[in-house]
């Protein structure tokens, strides 16, 4: 029978997992391993995927990745089969190295002491945990900063550094990737196992959720392979606590060489403790850290100890990690590993004794050398547990459950979420109007001021044309901005984020993609460069780099200020629907897109659906609003950075070169009466501008869009960021006779309302901005990064001309 022929409700216990590869790492690593009882809770909507609860948490996964599993349905299972409870073997028993040290050769350990008596009471701390462990949130609490923190599953998709003082003691604290092990099947697996191997933290902090504690202990099973000073902090102790269950984490501590402190990191409960526990492993008083062997059965044993002995023998071995943990690697074949070895003399030795080995292993127990270390760690840590660990009687999930219900329900899930989306569109339209009123206000009255008390000139059309109008007539939208960031922000924070992955994952199955694509594309929403970031947590590299190329389809908050200053002007009664409508296209280009290259570029690519559904939490007011302050913050920088700069450009060269010597460009646009043979009295100064000479140049291209050269030069400007096709259109688009950038726009009769949405449809899809290249650039390559800016432009193109045409038949 295989699990994914069971029904709602049902619960099997786990016979066998089949497949290979990076799918049956990941599935092991996750708690699906014989012995463990699973059963399912939920459809989606679409029947596919499924969600299972295991452990004490819950996974989706697609019907192709249960079908891999094979169950015993739990009635029909009598004999209940067993996991195996491993005894724990102390290093110190076989002559390794004992508590504490992070190197195993004296040479390595001595030039470590040389540097911690140079820097002295400065400790160098990496956090580790699984996703959504509060592992950021402890890094909030200790280091002070606002690090964004959200309930599902790749929110930190990079390294970031805190400093702090406490107790006499400097900490260097590293937040790393939430990642379920250390193999090399995923970016963040391999970004966290090489940040220990090159930077050697001198204690790492492994954050484990407390009342989620046997899956978690997964990942310290493979940090205590490495040998490293470690702590472990029982995050969220609340929630065990508050569900009943008792844990003797003194005794769990002490069993598996690991101290053992409980944290609530939300509220800073238990950190003076951890820290204190953190100082002792640092300077060797910690009488409980020591480096124990995980024992891996009587099969895989007897060919560990022959290959140990092998590498241990050799002068030229990586010191940063064990021997033992370099022989289960290479029986393991971890690509990654071999690449670290393969430098040293023995290592052709090795690896075909390896391979050998590997398989008399698989030969001998009837399966892979991968699945049986996974069910040797997952019984040494039932084995912990059964000593130490009493279940509450409280549900912990059952909130979860009751909501999952109503959000993934088969008729329900849809609606709900494209209600979701549309509320928040139609409300950062509407809500951030008020605001912008105000904002508009106070920008016309500092432009009246000035005006009122400098003389004419060219610095007194810098300040009012150049610096107000431009960047004025972007920072008009910030509460636009801020509206879009407080809903995207109580969606992550609240673990809808991943349901709505989990619900729209069949969608994206059709479109090529995986359902953990879905998180970037929403985030793109926000902003690009994030969300491309984000994609490390897709783990098919075909399927990541659709979701990188796709994602600046996704109309970032950057075009909010075009997409509201022209809806608000050409259709004032419709803005809303004009703004949303925006988004679909955008939404429809990606999928189009991803369709197209799954069928040519890239061949098909099966990937696995799991993925954690975490416990849905209520957000703090506190958090939330950080956030999005947050994101704010970062646009009023960008209003005193690159807008600025580009605004002073702009007004530069739509002011220059000058039509009247000893005369601004303000005093040329009323000069009908003074003669010259060298000026029309009824041309635009901007037609002679530099400016306006770069318009003409290319305003044949974008004429069949109905768009002239000031609308091409905005197009152009807008390359480095979206928000500067704004400020382009504020300096060229001054009128003193008007009050507002949307009037003048209106007056002008530049733009029609077909033209007004072929010029939208084109910001929305052309060229990403500078910073979201860059970022291309860094996560698939420079050649990529060429090929999204040139195929945004043309598919921008195509998609302007067609609404322009389209348009007008209505």
């Amino acid at each position: 029978m295989k699990l994914s022929d069971l029904h709602n409700g049902e619960s099997a216990i786990i016979v066998k997992v089949y497949g290979h590869g990076g799918f049956r790492k990941r599935i092991t690593e996750m708690g699906f391993v014989r012995g463990r009882k699973v059963a399912s809770i939920l459809d989606s909507p679409l029947k596919d995927p499924v969600k299972y609860a295991i452990m004490g948490y819950e996974v989706s996964l697609r019907h192709s990745e249960a079908e891999m599993i094979e169950v015993l349905y739990e009635p029909d299972a009598n004999e209940p089969v067993e996991v195996r409870a491993f005894p724990v073997q102390d290093a110190r028993t076989d002559g390794s190295a004992g508590s504490g040290g992070n190197s195993g050769t004296p040479g390595k350990q001595r030039n470590r002491d040389k540097d911690l008596a140079f820097r002295k009471n400065v400790i160098n701390i990496a956090l580790v945990g699984n996703p959504n462990s509060g592992k950021t949130s402890l890094f909030n609490a200790l280091s002070g900063r606002s690090e964004h923190v959200g309930n599902y599953s790749g929110v930190t998709v990079d390294a970031k550094t805190g400093h702090f003082n406490y107790m006499g003691y400097h900490f260097n604290i590293t937040d790393l990737p939430g990642t379920y092990s250390l193999s090399a099947y995923s970016p963040e697996e391999r970004y966290v196992r090489r940040h220990i191997f090159e930077k050697m933290p001198d204690v790492i902090i492994n954050t484990v959720v407390a009342s989620n504690i046997e899956r978690n202990l997964y990942l310290t099973t493979e940090l205590i392979d490495l040998n490293p000073r470690m702590a472990v902090a029982l995050n969220m102790y609340d929630e065990l606590q508050a569900s009943g269950a008792e844990l003797d984490y003194g005794k769990l501590g002490g069993m598996i060489g690991v101290p053992m402190i409980p944290t609530v990191a939300k509220n800073k409960k238990g950190l003076d403790v951890l820290l204190d526990t953190v100082i002792d492993i640092f300077e060797n008083r910690n009488t409980v850290a020591r480096h124990i062997h995980i024992y891996y059965g009587t099969v895989p044993e007897p060919e560990i100890a022959a290959l140990d002995g092998m590498i241990r023998r050799s002068n030229d071995v990586p010191q940063q990690f064990p021997a033992r943990y370099w022989t289960v690697k290479l029986l393991e074949q971890d690509p990654e590993a071999e690449k670290l070895l393969c430098h040293c003399d023995g290592y052709s030795k090795w690896k075909a004794f390896a391979a050998k080995a590997s398989e008399r292993i698989r030969h001998q127990a009837d399966e892979d050398v991968e699945t049986v270390i996974s069910d040797a760690k997952y019984g040494f840590i039932a084995g912990a547990l059964k000593e130490t660990y009493m279940e509450g009687t409280v549900d912990s999930n059952k909130r979860t459950r009751y909501i999952d219900r109503l959000v993934t329900d088969k008729w329900l899930g849809f609606p709900l979420f494209i209600l979701l989306m549309w509320i928040m569109f139609m409300a950062t339209f509407y809500l951030g109007a008020y605001p912008q009123e105000w904002i508009e206000l106070g920008i016309a009255k500092l432009g009246d001021l000035i005006s009122g008390n400098m003389p004419d000139g060219p610095l007194k059309d810098l300040l009012i044309d150049g610096i107000i109008g431009g960047v004025g007539s972007v920072i008009v939208f910030l509460p636009n901005i801020l509206v879009l960031f407080l809903f995207i922000s109580f969606m992550e924070d609240s673990g809808y984020m991943a349901r709505a992955a989990f619900i729209m994952d069949k969608i994206m199955h059709k479109m090529g993609l995986h359902g953990k694509s879905f998180i970037p594309l929403i985030m793109g929403f926000g902003c690009n460069v994030p969300a491309i970031m984000a994609t490390r947590t897709v783990e098919s590299h075909s399927s990541r780099l659709i979701t990188i190329l796709i994602n600046p389809f996704m109309s970032c908050s950057a075009r909010i200020p075009v997409f509201v200053l022209l809806a608000g002007a050409f259709f004032p009664r419709y803005a809303g629907t004009v703004l949303i409508s925006m988004y679909v296209l955008g939404i429809l280009i990606a999928i189009l897109t991803a369709k197209v290259f799954r069928k040519t570029r890239f061949k098909k690519d099966e990937t696995p659906f799991v993925m954690e559904l975490p416990p849905y939490r209520l957000p703090t007011a506190n958090t939330t609003l950080k956030h999005m302050w947050d994101k704010g913050e970062q646009y009023l920088k960008k209003m005193g950075g690159v807008i600025l700069v580009a605004s002073i450009i702009i007004w530069f060269l739509s002011y220059y070169p000058q039509h009247f010597p000893g005369k601004t460009a303000r005093t040329t646009t009323a000069a009908v009466a003074m003669p010259d043979e060298t000026l029309n009295c009824e041309e635009d100064p901007f037609e002679n501008s530099y400016l306006g000479q770069i318009g003409k140049f290319c305003e044949p291209v974008m004429r069949p869009l109905g768009l002239n050269g000031k609308a091409t030069v905005a197009l152009l400007s807008g390359t480095a960021a979206k928000e500067i096709v704004v400020c382009t259109l504020g300096v060229l688009y001054q009128d003193e006779d008007e009050a507002t950038l949307p009037k003048t726009l209106l007056a002008s009769g530049d733009f029609t309302q077909r033209s007004a949405l072929a010029f939208m449809a084109f910001i929305l899809l052309y060229f990403p901005c500078i910073a979201a290249l860059a970022a291309i650039r860094n996560e698939a390559g420079r050649k990529w990064a060429l090929f999204s800016a040139l195929y945004s432009t043309v598919v921008a193109w195509i998609a302007g001309f067609a609404v322009y045409i389209i348009v007008g038949f209505f």
